[in-house]
């Protein structure tokens, strides 16, 4: 049965020899994660790749640290400061130990981060140029690099040193000596690659270290000594260094990979032997022996580390790693267990993952791999996939990934800073690259299929703090939303029989290129983000009748066409958003200004950070009712056990207000305090302390403004505190088709008015026939005339029920289903209002004309009733 193989006893059974799993707790890590990590409860975390999470033991010791010490800056004489330097220097000889290593072979300089150390190699390398006498240099690195790594050909390049990317299958072939007359040349070059790859978790030969300084391996044929920078921040998270071993001259590191905290501190371990011929330039305080002001003099510091730790170092943060350090060897026992125990989990986790088969045979994932997860030496605790539906397509990462955040699984998505790997595993070229860079696909947004082909894959990886309930939890998440219950019940491919055999050869072979090639996809429609909804009524009393009828022009050259035998389009409902994410204030007809409806969204709930809360994190935001009182003027906010408490209409900006700055989907608003009352009657009703903002009027013309695709370059739309788009419309014809899905997946049907109400739509119209309006590229609404800018790619709010605030996970699942791998339901909207006298109004029973996209099929209306009129 499908429930076997996810069982702790098949996990127990399949698991490598030599790997043991949870640190000889007997509980099954329930207590470990319990007493230092309460905050994972109902939480499924898998990446450990992208950030370590921290154990409440490690915040413990450092603020107890803190609050019984005066630690002052270090580069004072004074009794605090002393205490600080001694304590950073005592960190320095910990850090070399974790490594094996001493002070005799390697130097620790504190960085802010990975990315600083790399940066710093880049520019105190003894480079020698183009155009000189000697030989020049090169730097060469292995394409399955993060981007720190490859951007380092930046400085090289500015300093006419030529940069050579090496691919993984290149250097096992690159093993010819050079003649003997060329290995006397002194000429430095740099060779850098991963000790384990970010992206998939593939571990490179160590031993390439010592191979290439020797000249037993040569990354390209030049005369010159090789030095070698070894990329070590993802092999560290969980792996063991021994630096005594394994001498690379540059190793660089972030330490929140390892402990989770401190974040933005890092270090370049350098090797003695190299470290007197970098070079440095500029010099910071407490780097200076001595130096004049009126004239170039300088001398720097005989300390290596001093030399080149520019300014403060973060000294408290790196008191922070003592304990750090002490924690992890208490709760783990060391860099070898936590190998063994990921390595548990990912072996696992891949086994059952690379066995899931549809129905009909076809495989539920491809996996993205060089090897076969057969050891933790060549193997780290990394499974990078893409999820494909029965015919082999690949489902587009965003939708797993929204798939995933419903069952509170935490994975990364996209191409994970390492252009190169993603390249080589998804088979894209350079020229594929720039094309989706044309269809508008850049690092870290959401286009996850261009022309049917992936962009990006979906990654998890365990950390040291990962238990079996959390593979099981993921590994059941993919079942439920790929497999029918008849798929579910195929037997799996034994999970016992796993290789457990010895370690292979520690040279990878990378020959796996044929099955990891993505099969080649049919274009699927594009994506988007998305808005929100819920219930109450009201309506707005024109002041004077409209006397004319005015179009205002988005495009000058369509004529709108109605299709053949088409009936009515009719506006059937009207909702405004007053507070963002909260619940919908129905109307008969409104007012329409600058940004939208008018008053739509122009008020959001805060965080006490400032930060933007959504249904996404507080789902009872549904359950605060806002309604607009035009004649008052004032919104009238309720919740249930809530006395009824009123905002007033009119910007606040005065002198009183508290001005602020927000972020909206990356769009930075200008914002305003709604002050003390409404804060506590919302930190009340919610539970956690929060304040109602308000986008400052007289700040929208300059702040929250896009230039919105399909719309000319000098066409910019104000909006107000939406995500992407001034209105969103969704068909009732539509809303039934899905609900024939949803139904058949439900014990209980919902009933139409519920789903209309999870979609949060602005604008509810009755068309003859299920996503027409997918099609259209423009349309009319009485005077107004709208622009259609793309489709909304659904989000997990659609599962929320907009009248209770429970989640319902088959919604999204249903709607993924039903609309063939994608989650798109509904179509933003941008209007520029009319330059006239007279108010612009939406109101239902409005007619709908659209205006069909050049390529659709049109039929000019047989009689006069089937005409689109003004």
């Amino acid at each position: 049965m499908a429930g076997e193989p996810l069982s702790f006893r098949a996990f127990c059974a399949a698991r490598p020899a030599g790997c043991e799993y949870g640190y000889g707790h007997g509980d099954g890590l329930s207590a470990l994660r319990d007493r230092e990590f309460p905050r994972l409860r109902g939480i499924t975390y898998l990446d450990h790749a992208g950030s370590a999470l921290f154990p409440e033991s490690l915040l413990k010791a450092f603020t107890d640290d803190l609050r019984k010490n005066v630690y002052g800056n270090p580069h004072s004489q004074n009794i605090s400061s002393k205490l600080t330097y001694d304590t950073i220097e005592h960190v320095r000889y910990r850090t070399l130990q974790h490594f094996h290593t001493t002070a005799e072979d390697y130097t620790i300089i504190f960085t802010s981060g990975c990315t600083a150390a790399l940066k710093l190699i880049a520019e105190s390398f003894p480079w020698i140029p183009e155009g000189t006498k000697q030989p020049s240099s090169r730097f060469c690195y292995l394409t399955d690099s993060h981007t720190s790594v490859v951007g380092m050909r930046g400085i090289t390049a500015s300093m006419n040193v030529l940069s050579v990317p090496i691919k993984p299958k290149e250097i096992l072939s690159a093993k010819s000596r050079l003649p003997a007359e060329e290995q006397n040349c002194t000429t430095p070059h740099l060779f850098s690659y991963p000790a384990q790859s970010n992206f998939s978790g593939t571990k490179y030969p160590l031993s390439w270290i010592q191979d290439i300084k020797s000249g037993k391996l040569c990354p390209i044929k030049i005369p010159g000594k090789w030095f070698v920078l070894l990329d070590a921040a993802s092999y560290v998270s969980s792996s063991p260094l021994d630096l005594g071993v394994h001498q690379a001259d540059f190793i660089p590191i972030s330490f929140y990979k390892i402990f989770g905290f401190p974040t933005g501190l890092g270090a370049l371990l350098v090797n003695n032997r190299i470290a007197p011929l970098l070079r440095k330039t500029y010099f910071g305080g407490g780097t200076a022996a001595a130096y004049l002001a009126g004239e170039d003099f300088y001398l720097p510091m005989k300390s290596i580390a001093e030399r080149f730790e520019d300014g403060t170092v973060s000294f408290l943060d790196i008191i922070a790693l003592k304990h750090g350090f002490d924690v992890l060897e208490k709760l783990t026992g060391g860099m070898e267990k936590i190998k063994q125990h990921t390595f548990a989990l990912a072996h696992y986790t891949y086994t059952v993952l690379s066995n899931l088969r549809y129905a009909n045979g076809a495989p539920v994932v491809r996996i993205y791999s060089d090897t076969d997860f057969s050891s933790p030496d060549v193997q780290g605790p990394i499974i990078n996939f893409n999820v494909l539906d029965e015919n082999g397509e690949v489902v587009g990462y965003s939708q797993v990934d929204s798939m995933a955040s419903l069952h509170n699984i935490h994975v990364r998505t996209g191409c994970f800073c390492n252009t190169g790997a993603c390249q080589m595993h998804l088979d894209m070229s350079n020229e594929d690259i720039q094309r989706n860079l044309q269809a508008g696909h850049v690092c870290g947004d959401n286009i996850d299929l261009v022309d049917g082909r992936p962009t990006g894959s979906v990654r998890i990886s365990f950390g040291y703090m990962s238990s079996f309930e959390d593979a099981q939890t993921f590994l059941n998440f993919i079942i439920a939303t790929r497999l029918s219950k008849s798929d579910a019940e195929i037997p799996f491919q034994s999970v016992t029989k796993l290789m457990t055999e010895s370690v292979p050869d520690e040279h990878l072979s990378f020959n796996s290129a044929d099955k990891l090639s993505p099969i080649r996809q049919v274009s699927d429609r594009e994506l988007r983000n998305n808005p929100f909804e819920t219930e109450t009524t009201g309506s707005w009393q024109p002041l004077e009748p409209e006397a004319e009828s005015i179009r205002a022009a988005v495009s000058e050259t369509a004529v709108p066409m109605c299709r053949k035998g088409g009936k009515p389009i009719t506006v059937t409902k009207i909702y405004l958003y007053p507070i963002k994410s909260c619940s919908a204030f129905e109307v008969t007809e409104w007012p329409v200004g600058s940004q939208g409806l008018l008053y739509d969204r122009n008020w959001m709930v805060v965080n006490q950070n400032g930060v933007c809360m959504t249904q996404k994190q507080e789902p009872r935001l549904c359950l605060v009712n806002p309604s607009i009182d035009l004649k008052q003027k004032i919104m009238v906010i309720q919740a249930e056990g809530m006395d009824p408490i009123s905002v007033s209409l009119e910007d606040n900006t005065g002198k009183e207000a508290v001005i602020c700055e927000s972020k909206v989907c990356s769009h930075r608003v200008k914002t305003y305090d709604c002050g003390e009352r409404i804060a506590d009657w919302f930190s009340t009703f919610l539970g956690r302390p929060c304040r109602l903002i308000r986008q400052s009027s007289d700040m929208k013309s300059k702040s929250h403004r896009k230039n919105t695709k399909g719309l000319s370059p000098a066409t910019h739309i104000s909006l107000s505190l939406v995500n992407e788009a001034q209105y969103l419309l969704i068909n009732v014809a539509s809303i039934l088709q899905l609900k024939e899905h949803i139904s058949a997946r439900l014990k209980e049907p919902l009933e139409i008015e519920e789903l209309i109400r999870r979609f949060r739509a602005n604008i509810v119209i009755s068309a003859p026939e299920s996503f027409e309006e997918e099609e259209w590229a423009e349309i009319s609404i009485g005077a107004l005339q709208f622009q259609v800018v793309g489709p909304c790619s659904r989000c997990q709010i659609i599962c929320i029920d907009q009248q209770s605030g429970e989640r319902n996970q088959e919604i999204l699942q249903s709607l993924s289903a039903a609309r063939g791998r994608k989650t798109n339901f509904g179509i933003y909207l941008m209007n520029q209002p009319l330059r006239s006298s007279f108010s612009d109004i939406l109101s239902v029973g409005s007619q709908v004309l659209p205006v069909l996209k050049e390529n659709t099929e049109i039929q000019p209306p047989t009689s006069s009733e089937e005409k689109c009129s003004g």
